[in-house]
């Protein structure tokens, strides 16, 4: 049977091509082009977009772990600068920018096609109730060339494995910023990366903080052996809600998909477009 291992490596190696929506300059240029302007807004707009023109509420929880305050400087605002359909064009435009310079060929390979068919697969299967940004992202037509129909996929599948994911920390009544606190306390992401990657202050981390504290989940700002344990649960549960799209692809299947991102990923993160202090949770030299 498919191992929830199995999922988290997927998307270790699927994460960097995600992510060049976010980092790369062709994905900037492409959201300048539409109207939009500066990071945040360009991130906002390009992740939101398939929920449609939502407003800060719901952008705010679905994403589940940006401040309010730093999320409604953005939005509705994104949606006066561009449409959602525009939005959508724009980071297909960015990716296929970006994947063609640091891949070059690889885009109309073979394998890139492979690739694309074994991740549509599990695309195709995603369980949407509970999960809006997979359901959103599921309901996307597919475009035809491979390197973007591949990042299409790995897309919808790793905003199933964050729906999932929140999921599992709104299981356990841990809040936005508390998920933070403890990341920090684990040592995996320094505190004033993150307070300024999802614009909480220091009044909402200290008020964290003292909740964790209060349930005994931290010791002297580090992370207790009771707060270990559960930190170590959520990310349990984040695998096992995250698996049912690859044991529909298999294990066979999921193993050709793991070869098959190999290159894919050292070719981003070689070429820095998977910086080291991210907040997403996924170091470059993981997998």
């Amino acid at each position: 049977m498919t191992s929830a291992g199995t999922g988290r490596r997927l998307w270790a190696l699927a994460e960097p091509l995600h992510a060049l929506t976010y980092f790369a300059d062709e994905a900037r240029s492409a959201g300048e082009a539409a109207g939009l302007s500066g990071f945040w807004s360009t991130y906002f707009a390009l992740r939101a977009a398939p929920l449609g023109p939502v407003g800060p509420a719901v952008v705010t929880a679905s994403f589940y772990n940006f401040a309010p305050a730093f999320v409604a400087r953005r939005v509705p605002a994104v949606w006066d600068a561009v449409t959602p359909e525009a939005a959508l064009e724009a980071r297909l435009a960015g990716v296929d920018a970006a994947v063609r310079r640091v891949l070059g060929e690889w885009a109309a390979s073979p394998e890139a096609a492979e690739a694309a068919g074994l991740a549509r697969r599990a695309a195709e299967v995603v369980d949407a109730p509970g999960r809006p940004l997979a359901a959103a992202n599921a309901g996307l037509p597919l475009p035809d060339e491979p390197h973007l129909a591949l990042w299409q996929a790995v897309t919808t599948l790793r905003e199933h494995r964050g729906d999932g994911h929140n999921a599992a920390l709104l299981e356990r009544e841990v809040s936005g910023p508390a998920a933070h606190v403890l990341v920090a306390a684990a040592g995996r992401v320094d505190r004033e990366w993150l307070q300024k990657a999802r614009g909480w202050d220091d009044d909402a981390w200290s008020a964290a903080t003292d909740e964790l504290t209060g349930r005994g989940w931290l010791d002297d700002g580090g992370l207790s052996a009771e707060g270990l344990a559960m930190t170590t649960a959520i990310e349990a549960d984040t695998d096992r809600l995250a698996l049912g799209p690859w044991r529909a692809l298999g294990d066979t299947g999921c193993d050709r998909l793991g070869e098959l991102l190999v290159p894919v990923r050292r070719a981003v993160v070689t070429a820095g477009l998977f910086p080291d202090r991210n907040p997403i949770g996924v170091a470059p030299d993981a997998a």
